[in-house]
This record gives C-alpha cells, structure tokens and sequence, in this order.
C-alpha cells in the first residue's frame, strides 16, 4: 500500500503574483498539499519611465548593473524594447543578480552575470561587491520604495550609484476578497516569498476585517529578511528556508508541516 504524500491533506497559502505563483503551487501539490492562492502582489509600471529610460540609454556609462528580481529584469527587457535600445552586448558593464532565479532571468535576456552572491538577500550581495565598488559608476535598478541597504552601502565604499524605479508592487484589488475565501476553512500555512508579500497580505487582511497574523496559521519565511518583516508584524515564522528560493521554500514547508 503506498503511503500518503507528505503533505497530504493540508492547505497552503501561496501569495505570490499571479504570474509568479505556479512554480511554488506545483512543488506543494505535488507533495499533496492544496496550494490557496491570493496573490497580495501585482507589478505595474513605476510612476514615471524617464529615470529609467535615460539609464537605458546611457547602459554604456556604467561598470555594473545590479538586479534585485526577475521581475526587474523583465520591467528592464520590456523597456529596453519600448524604447528600441539593446540590454545585451554593452561589453563595459558587469552584471550582478541577487538570487538563482534572477541570474538566470538576466542571461536569458543576453546579460552576462558576473556576480551572484552566496545569500540571496541584499546583505550578501553588498558584501560581495563591495570591495569592487570603489570609484565604479554603479545602476541599481528595483522595485519602487525598495530598502536603500544597497546603494547606502555601496555609496560608503566608494561608488557612485543610480537607482531607478523599474516597477511598483501594488495590492491587487481583488485580495480582500480572495483572502476572505480563502479563510473560510482552516489554513495550515501562509508562504512569504519577500517583505513586500507580508505587508501586502496585511493590508489585504485589515480591508477584508480578518485579523492579523492569523491565528493557528504557521508562516513560512524564503529567507532572513521576510522573516524580520514578520516578527515586526508580531508573526514568528514557524519555518524559514535554508536556501532562499522557491524550492527552499517548499522544503520548510515540508519540515514545518510533515
């Protein structure tokens, strides 16, 4: 007789962005989880283009080029094309990825990378570049109302850095009402995949009236940073992942819950 998957029977809360969510739902149904999905993240255009689009236009002024997402490298590859400019081929400029999934989002867009740091977080990326940074003209290019750890830092030693807002992350309005659903039989887990993620599924939960954190409900943390966010939200997370990506993810999922 063969035994029941690992997760079976449990319900998941999966927050990711609808384009974003399928890899993380497939790995926890395939353990027999039931994947909830409210996405709490929608990426839009940043207010105004023109920072961004001067920096594209001027890609061969700078030494480095730091991504922080793959949803950064897409806003960039979809601007690049609107406004009729290359992103590969600029033989004086390195790139340096925050994470896997963004060093490979970035090669498949012809960027060559460089640097990818040993953590996937801001932190080890600043510490990995940093002795290279001095006297280097350096373009952040993130989310909007990003943490400024990076350009603090890489400024200190020495860079001179622009940032340039690709894209925001907004609550989709549909959240509330998707949680309110969601809520209506228990959940085991909710996954966080970035501090933005919890902020927004928040804001989610206080238009949909449900309390926050959600009693009974173990957070799963993709690394340090959303696990900080958390706890400022009074949540400790009952599992974090030892490598931060979708597939770490999934495993603290598993230890938390099996």
């Amino acid at each position: 007789m063969c035994a029941a998957p690992p997760l079976a029977g449990r319900r998941v809360l999966v927050t990711r962005a609808v384009h974003q969510a399928s890899k993380l739902s497939g790995g926890l149904r395939a353990l027999g989880a039931e994947p909830v999905e409210v996405p709490v993240l929608e990426i839009c255009a940043p207010k105004t283009f023109a920072p961004l689009d001067e920096a594209l236009l001027l890609l061969d002024n700078y030494q480095w080029l730091i991504l922080t997402s793959a949803n950064t490298v897409r806003a960039l590859e979809e601007r690049a094309t609107a406004l009729g400019v290359a992103l590969s081929g600029h033989t004086t400029i390195r790139v340096a990825a925050v994470g896997e999934a963004t060093a490979a989002a970035a090669r498949d867009a012809g960027l060559p990378v460089a640097l990818v740091p040993e953590m996937y977080v801001a932190e080890s990326l600043v510490e990995s570049l940093a002795g290279q940074a001095a006297g280097r003209k350096i373009l952040l290019a993130r989310a909007e109302v990003a943490r400024d750890v990076i350009p603090d830092a890489l400024r200190a030693a020495g860079a001179d850095v622009d940032v340039v807002d690709a894209y925001r992350n907004v609550m989709p309005e549909s959240a509330p009402r998707r949680l309110r659903e969601a809520l209506k039989k228990p959940i085991d887990a909710a996954t966080f995949t970035s501090s933005s993620s919890v902020t927004h599924l928040a804001e989610a939960a206080r238009a949909a009236g449900v309390a926050f954190p959600f009693a009974g409900v173990q957070a799963i943390s993709i690394g340090p940073i959303t696990s900080r966010t958390l706890r400022e939200f009074g949540w400790e997370p009952g599992a974090e992942a030892k490598v931060s990506n979708v597939a770490g993810l999934i495993q603290a999922v598993q230890l938390a819950l099996h």
